[in-house]
C-alpha cells in the first residue's frame, strides 16, 4: 500500500507532471504512450489491428481547470473520431469526464460529451467514459445515463475497490462495461483498502457481467485472472463475442498477441499525447507489479534519475508534514 500511494501521489503532483510534459517521451514513455499526435496514434493502432488486436484511443491530459482547455481536448478527440473513420481502423474512443469540463461546469461538460458521443455515434463508434475518483464518480454516472437515452454507443467503467460497485454494475448490467479495479487513493469509507478484498470484488463483478450482462471488457495484465476467466466461460458455455480481454499499451504485448491468436477478442488502451505522466503513475499505483511489465526501454537512466528525485520529494514531503 505504501508504494501505491507513493504512485499516486506522483501522479497527482502538478510540478512533475508539468516537467514530464516538458521534456516530452524523452524520458522513455515512448512505451507506453503510442504517440504524441493523431498520425502517429493510427500508424500504432493500425500495427495492432495487424495482430487481430482492437484499441480504445485515450486522449491523455491532466488538471484541466478552464473551459479553454476543455474546449480543446473535446476538439481533439473529434479530431480522432474523425481519424478512425478515415483510416477505417478498429479503434473506438475512451474518455474522462474531467477533462471535458466536468470540474468547470456540469452543464458544459454535458454539451461537450454530447458532441462527441453524437459524432461517434454517427460513424457506428463506441464511447467509453473511463470512471475517476469517487467525487466525480455519481455525477458521471449520470451523464452516461442522459446520454444513454439518446444514443446507444456509449458504456462505462466499474471499479471493484468501491463498495457500491456491485450495486453499480447490476444497475448498468444492460450496457457495455469495463471492469477494473480502480487506480485513485480512496478513504476507507468509500472503499476497500486491501488488496485481497479488491481482488475478490474484482472477479466477482467480472463473473455477474459475464452472467448477466451486455458485453464484458475485463481490465488485467494478471494472467492468473485471464486462466480464471478461459475457465469460467467454458464451464458456463459464455460465447467469445461477449466479452474481450484488454491491456495497456505497452504492457504485456507477448501475452495481447497470444490472447489474439488464441481467438478471443482483445483490446489495448491506446494512450496518446504529451500529458503522460500522471497516467502513467496511476497505472503503477493501480498494480505496482507493472513496473515489471513494462518494456524495459521506459526505465532509461534519466527516467531513474526523474524517479529518484520524485522519490526523495516525497519523502522530505512527508518528513515535513509530520514535523508541523
Amino acid at each position: 500500500m505504501l508504494l501505491r500511494d507513493f504512485f499516486i501521489h506522483l501522479s497527482e503532483n502538478q510540478l512533475l507532471n508539468n516537467t514530464a510534459k516538458k521534456y516530452g517521451l524523452k524520458l522513455g514513455a515512448q512505451s507506453v504512450v503510442a504517440g504524441t499526435n493523431i498520425e502517429e496514434t493510427i500508424a500504432s493502432i493500425k500495427e495492432l489491428n495487424a495482430h487481430n488486436i482492437s484499441c480504445t484511443v485515450d486522449n491523455l491530459g491532466e488538471f484541466v481547470s478552464t473551459e479553454e482547455e476543455a474546449t480543446k481536448a473535446k476538439e481533439q478527440i473529434l479530431a480522432v473520431i474523425e481519424a478512425i473513420h478515415e483510416n477505417s481502423v478498429d479503434a473506438h474512443i475512451s474518455l474522462k469526464p474531467s477533462q471535458l469540463g466536468l470540474d468547470i461546469d456540469v452543464d458544459f461538460c454535458y454539451d461537450n460529451l454530447y458532441e462527441i458521443v453524437e459524432k461517434a455515434a454517427a460513424y457506428d463508434i463506441f464511447v467509453n467514459f473511463d470512471m475517476e475518483d469517487y467525487d466525480r464518480l455519481q455525477t458521471s454516472f449520470e451523464m452516461v445515463e442522459e446520454l444513454s437515452k439518446t444514443f446507444n454507443n456509449v458504456g462505462t467503467v466499474i471499479q471493484s475497490y468501491f463498495y457500491r460497485a456491485k450495486d453499480d454494475i447490476e444497475k448498468f448490467k444492460d450496457y457495455r462495461l469495463r471492469i477494473v479495479k480502480g487506480a485513485y487513493k480512496e478513504p476507507v469509507e468509500v472503499a476497500f483498502q486491501d488488496k485481497l478484498d479488491i481482488d475478490l470484488n474484482f472477479i466477482e463483478l467480472i463473473e455477474y457481467h459475464l452472467l448477466h450482462g451486455k458485453f464484458t471488457s475485463i481490465a488485467t495484465h494478471d494472467h492468473n485472472v485471464i486462466a480464471h476467466v478461459k475457465r469460467f466461460v467454458e464451464d458456463n458455455n459464455i460465447p467469445l463475442d461477449k466479452f474481450e480481454f484488454q491491456m495497456l499499451y505497452g504492457f504485456r504485448t507477448d501475452l495481447q498477441k497470444e490472447l489474439a491468436k488464441e481467438g478471443y477478442n482483445f483490446c489495448v488502451y491506446v494512450p496518446f499525447g504529451e500529458d503522460w505522466y500522471g497516467y502513467f503513475m496511476r497505472r503503477l499505483a493501480e498494480r505496482p507489479q507493472n513496473l515489471n511489465l513494462v518494456t524495459k526501454q521506459v526505465f532509461t537512466k534519466k527516467t531513474n534519475t526523474v524517479l529518484a528525485v520524485a522519490a526523495g520529494a516525497f519523502v522530505l514531503g512527508r518528513l515535513t508534514k509530520r514535523k508541523k
